[in-house]
């Protein structure tokens, strides 16, 4: 028995086949890309995404028989708007969850409905990347698009669409709408009323390992997986990445070092950092909640640093020498903690947690004389870390302490990047066997929608195991008087980010 995990992503869908197991038995992972016709915008045609998944699934029942696939999970990026009229074809280009046209939207939804209420019904605040702000836009600037509007979907519950002519999404992945009611996990009809769209335009939100639907005759013609195969409703991209990390479990957290960064907890119950600064979703494990953080430059911040100072270290290595990254982390091994009173404030994108703040900046602070590049590395480093406790610490006042965190993405190569963050977090940190991500988790979803697994957690038990643990050591205590020294800055340099942020502008 096989189950197909399917990832629509923003520039590739990867899809994997993974045996009763859990085992990768074989991973395809087409690429395309997206647009952005103006600032602000991001867009992509769908069809490039049907296209590429047909391509994919192909590709895995390449020597093997099709009949021998028993699910299709399916996960995505989350927020983009595809809007079908009433023969089911696309309207225009899907407005991405990158796209940031739709800020004043923001703003005119928030006012309509209230701030509070929003917070209470969505568990967030109303931002430019999720989905309603969106459908405002067209409608205030492409009324005729807007007038056709039948159906929209997120990008994933597109090729459900395509593979079964069904419409269905889940609750993790429509909680990043601005219409559900996440404490209920259904469409808000307040919401909605309030801002005079159908119901009808919404599909049928579901559970993550609900049965959706089955192959379509079109879907077996396009990919050739056999009619009647299932699809389970599967879940967000966040959502499937934790499932797929273990993260199944009440106050089970997981801290993903990509080039953004995500800090993950799951919670039995519906919590809402009260100002919004967490966002609090329906998780894909039924019944199941979580909290996430976003820090918009984590792995990307060293990335940066790398390429703009450690342009001899990328030398060495395009010479055969060792990893430039690895260079630069053994240098910054041999700088103290705090690397002699530099600090690093990570906000090279703007910030997400616990800063919503795009004008937020990047910052060296305390660079004297006697620092040099192994300091600032080393900064850069601890700065992101502390960057990453900021969310940790909004779930601690919520109730949610871990005592093991569960690390994955790039940054995980760095043994002393590991156990700095483990020093910070003031926890112990794990990395699991599972490496494939969002896609994996779907497929894991899958496994358990056709009772090969009675539950999720059932499912993680037997796929997902620890490798590797570290734990705190040493500098733990002096890292918490530094972290303290950090949560001072933004505070008092927000003013001045913004004033230079005008002076851009201009």
């Amino acid at each position: 028995m096989y189950s197909i995990g399917i990832d629509v992503g923003t520039s590739s869908v990867k899809a994997l086949l993974v045996s009763e197991s859990g085992k990768v038995e074989k991973s395809s992972s087409p690429e395309y890309d997206f647009l952005t016709p103006k600032p602000l915008w991001a867009e992509t045609d769908p069809s490039i995404w049907w296209e590429a998944t047909q391509k994919a699934i192909r590709s895995l029942l390449e020597g093997i028989d099709p009949s021998s696939v028993r699910a299709v999970g399916l996960t995505g990026q989350m927020h983009g708007m595809v809007a079908l009229d009433e023969k089911g074809q696309v309207i225009r280009p899907c407005i991405m969850w990158n796209d940031q046209r739709s800020y004043e939207e923001c703003d005119e939804i928030t006012e309509r409905i209230g701030e509070s209420e929003v917070l209470r019904i969505t568990g967030n605040p109303v931002l430019a990347g999720f989905t309603a702000p969106k459908v405002l836009w067209v409608q205030k600037n492409e009324p005729d698009a807007f007038a056709r509007i039948d159906k929209i979907l997120l990008p994933k519950d597109y090729i459900r669409y395509q593979l079964t002519g069904d419409f269905f999404t889940d609750v993790s992945d429509a909680s990043g709408m601005s219409l559900l009611n996440v404490g209920k996990r259904t469409w808000s009809d307040s919401l909605l009323d309030s801002l005079g769209w159908s119901r009808e335009w919404l599909p049928e939100v579901t559970e993550s390992t609900e049965a959706t639907a089955k192959i379509s005759i079109d879907g077996y013609e396009a990919t050739g997986l056999p009619v009647g195969t299932p699809v389970i409703a599967g879940g967000g991209d966040c959502a499937a990445q934790a499932v797929g990390s273990a993260i199944v479990r009440e106050g089970k957290v997981s801290v993903t070092l990509g080039t953004s960064g995500v800090v993950f907890a799951q919670s039995d119950q519906y919590r809402v950092e009260p100002e919004g600064k967490l966002h609090a979703f329906c998780h894909a494990v039924p019944g199941k909640w979580h909290l996430m953080g976003v820090m918009l430059s984590a792995a990307g911040s060293f990335q940066w640093f790398k390429n703009k100072f450690g342009k001899e270290e990328a030398r060495f290595e395009s010479e055969g020498g060792p990893n430039a990254y690895d260079s630069l982390t053994q240098g910054a091994a041999q700088v103290p903690p705090g690397s002699e009173g530099c600090l690093f404030l990570p906000y090279l994108s703007g910030e997400r947690t616990p800063h919503p703040d795009p004008h937020a900046r990047g910052a060296f602070i305390g660079l004297s004389l006697r620092h040099g590049l192994e300091h600032m590395a080393r900064s850069v480093l601890e700065g992101v870390s502390f960057g990453l406790n900021d969310s940790l610490s909004l779930m601690r006042k919520l109730g949610i302490d871990p005592s093991n965190v569960i690390l994955t993405g790039g940054g995980t190569r760095s043994g002393l990047w590991k156990q700095m963050l483990c020093d910070v977090f003031q926890a112990d940190c794990s990395l699991v066997n599972a490496k494939e991500g969002a896609a994996y988790g779907a497929a894991l979803l899958g496994a358990v929608g056709v009772g090969v697994f009675d539950s999720v957690e059932s499912a993680s038990d037997q796929w997902i195991a620890e490798t590797e643990r570290v734990t705190p050591g040493e500098n733990t205590k002096e890292y918490q008087e530094l972290y303290s020294i950090y949560g001072s800055l933004y505070p008092t340099l927000r003013k001045t980010f913004h004033s230079l942020a005008e002076r851009v502008r201009e």
